[in-house]
């Protein structure tokens, strides 16, 4: 007999149904959708950077718990385009909402709905079947008065536009606040299924396209207005050093840094060279740290005429 009540609390615990399945954070560019990302996952995934549309590909940050899997894809900021680039980013956002289990909707706390808002919130209601919830970033810049206006004014936002939100909820990435509680109300959201990707998996992108990421923000952090979009990084290569010795590997990365116009070179070397030894060193680290080995990290910048209107360029630079 007793045996038998072993194995019903066994089968009562098994019978929570896990869930597993896809998250994206929508919001205007730099409305915290990275950082967040980032926060959940406990690691760096999503390139961070407080420049607007930095995130190009979509990263994929995967929260393991054990009654879950919550898959983060980081679509690129919606924006009014205005090169092929911008066009294309915004057919990869519009597809990827409606491919996926929940969206969270980021509005920074310290800043007004405005325009860019609600264009997105107006694309929101157009995907009628995907839950939506709003997710009221940076809320340590404000107080609570400012938040509870915040919070009334999305509420309104909602109503006009014929949006349910699912949930509304203030969050604080940087000081860690209520990150979990974000996780906790998308994950009833997702489907019953078993876990998608293998335990370990923090996410899905290649990690060559991970390192041209990491080398592309650093590449943008000393250019703060002079090239916010004219910077791309191809990685040509990925080899382990032969002849090493076994506790000593080392990688070789060959990387270009392609930018529009000659004349941006000289920013992006810097006198003498130095910005771009900063740029490497810089990144050198992140990337040491992501894939945990050394690295020599071979970089060389190149000239790709006005890569964001021509197509064929935009393919050769992977959009």
């Amino acid at each position: 007999m007793a045996s038998m009540s072993v194995r019903t609390a066994e089968t009562d615990e098994n019978t929570a149904p896990h869930r597993a399945g896809f998250a994206c954070f929508v919001g205007r560019p730099n409305a915290g959708k990275s950082t967040l990302t980032n926060a959940l996952v406990g690691q760096k995934v999503a390139i961070t950077s407080n420049r607007p549309q930095t995130t190009r590909h979509t990263v994929r940050g995967i929260v393991h718990r054990p009654d879950a899997q919550l898959i983060l894809v980081d679509t690129p900021g919606l924006h009014k385009p205005r090169t092929l680039l911008g066009e294309r980013l915004n057919d990869v956002v519009r597809t990827t909402w409606a491919e996926v289990d929940v969206i969270g909707f980021c509005l920074p706390a310290d800043q007004k709905l405005g325009p860019g808002d609600r264009f997105i919130a107006k694309e929101l209601a157009e995907v009628k079947k995907t839950p939506k919830v709003a997710i009221v970033t940076k809320t340590d810049l404000v107080d609570s008065k400012t938040l509870a206006e915040q919070l009334i004014a999305i509420d309104q936002l909602g109503r006009e536009l014929g949006i349910e939100w699912a949930q509304i909820v203030p969050v604080s990435a940087v000081g860690d606040k209520q990150v979990q509680l974000v996780a906790d109300l998308l994950i009833p959201l997702l489907p019953e299924s078993p876990p998608l990707y293998p335990e370990g998996d923090l996410t899905d992108e290649p990690e060559m396209v991970m390192v041209a990421e990491l080398i592309r923000e650093a590449a943008l952090e000393g250019v703060r207005d002079e090239l916010p979009h004219s910077i791309a990084v191809v990685v040509e290569e990925m080899l382990p050093r032969e002849n090493r010795p076994a506790d000593r590997p080392l990688l070789d990365i060959h990387a270009n840094v392609y930018i529009e116009r000659p004349s941006q070179k000289g920013i992006i070397i810097g006198p003498k060279g130095t910005r771009l030894k900063e740029v490497g060193m810089k990144s050198r680290k992140h990337i040491e740290a992501l894939l945990g080995t050394p690295v020599f990290l071979d970089l060389h910048v190149k000239v790709a005429k006005d890569w964001q209107r021509d197509p064929k360029q935009l393919r050769k630079l992977g959009f």
